[in-house]
């Protein structure tokens, strides 16, 4: 092989620009998970097996078998958005594709990995829509020139371990926030068509409707081995929800305009859909907190404005931007405590756990 021909070849195997993107690994982006096979395996669903048949009989009918397809009449050049909205729109999507690529990473390790038939077949369903999902951004991502390449994200990608607990909540909480967050903004589109600046928003409602299904497959789980929601596992719940809320309200603020393109006001948008998820999650967790206490909703805004001041230290770089970003640190830990403190609202936990996508 020519010196030319073999640096053209490594030239090509290099990731663009977007896959480095969804590489990154922050406080505010979606990562990879694994975890403890052993113990995914050894999970028993008998005390809800009645609702699990029935949950498993929505996965085998499969109805969006077909919903992830791009017409042939929508094969047009949808990237020529303003320079603003562009850019914010990509950051979006790529983080949308790293968090349903992480799930289906996930999900997949679990099904090859472990023997006890229910996790087998919940883990493969999972993985075949989040690949599904995935798949379909990056189809709208080949428009702006942008895909990300999943296979040198597998790879590269660093991988968290959290025990299975963790996963639950963390993901519960993401999959339930994914639906919250999808269907606010096809309820606005809904209501607004002119709003839809592209076409990827029509495909949200039965979309969601994967996220939702996701969501109550972790709210059984956690429902049939009810020590995971009591005693000091309420404190882990605690942060997780905590954690997802405030990374979610710093991420979103750093996009005005596409909310504007929207017409929603982020901090609206955020609380419609904490509201949502809070009302959702009573169906397993046995708290919720209490987002319209003033003192939560100006912890957020501390947050925000510590990870702007951050990000300019960041950018400016230096000794002085660098001692600032350990006192940022600090100043960040200290608010998200307050924030920990914070009363929150107890609930009993419903007979049922399951319920239907209706908001």
């Amino acid at each position: 092989m020519s010196t030319v021909t073999a640096s053209a070849t490594r030239e090509a195997r290099l990731p663009n620009e977007t896959t480095l993107k969804a590489q990154e690994d922050t406080l505010l982006t979606p990562r990879f998970y694994t975890t403890d096979m052993k113990a995914m395996d050894a999970i028993d669903v008998d005390p809800i097996r009645a609702q699990w048949q029935s949950l498993m009989d929505e996965y085998r009918s499969d109805n969006n078998k077909v919903h992830f397809t791009r017409p042939a009449n929508l094969m047009a050049d949808y990237s020529d958005l303003p320079e603003g909205l562009h850019r914010e729109f990509v950051d979006f999507m790529v983080s949308s594709i790293t968090s349903e690529y992480s799930g289906c990473v996930l999900y997949n390790e679990i099904k090859k990995n472990v023997a006890n038939p229910d996790m087998k077949e919940l883990f493969g369903y999972m993985a075949r829509d989040e690949a599904r999902h995935a798949g379909f951004i990056n189809q709208w991502l080949k428009d702006f020139g942008i895909a990300v390449d999943l296979g040198f994200l597998t790879r590269a990608k660093k991988y968290t371990y959290f025990r299975p607990k963790f996963i639950f909540y963390a993901t519960y909480l993401s999959e339930k926030i994914g639906y919250a967050r999808y269907i606010t903004i096809f309820r606005q589109i809904e209501k607004h068509p002119e709003l839809k600046f592209h076409p990827i928003f029509g495909w949200f409602d039965q979309w969601c409707n994967d996220e939702f299904r996701h969501g109550e497959s972790f709210a059984l789980l956690m429902r049939a081995n009810p020590k995971l929601l009591e005693g000091h596992n309420r404190l882990w719940i605690r942060f997780f929800v905590l954690a997802v809320y405030a990374t979610m309200f710093v991420r979103d603020q750093s996009r005005p305009e596409m909310h504007e393109a929207l017409a929603i006001d982020p901090r609206e948008y955020d609380y419609t859909v904490f509201r949502i998820t809070s009302d959702i999650s009573r169906q397993v967790f046995p708290f919720t907190v209490d987002i319209d206490n003033p003192k939560f909703r100006a912890c957020l805004e501390k947050l925000l404005a510590i990870s702007t001041a951050n990000d300019k230290a960041r950018a400016e770089g230096g000794v002085i931007n660098a001692i600032k970003r350990i006192g940022y640190g600090v100043s960040a830990a200290a608010t998200f405590l307050r924030l920990y403190t914070l009363p929150v609202i107890d609930h009993r936990l419903p007979a049922n756990v399951r319920l239907s996508p209706t908001w």
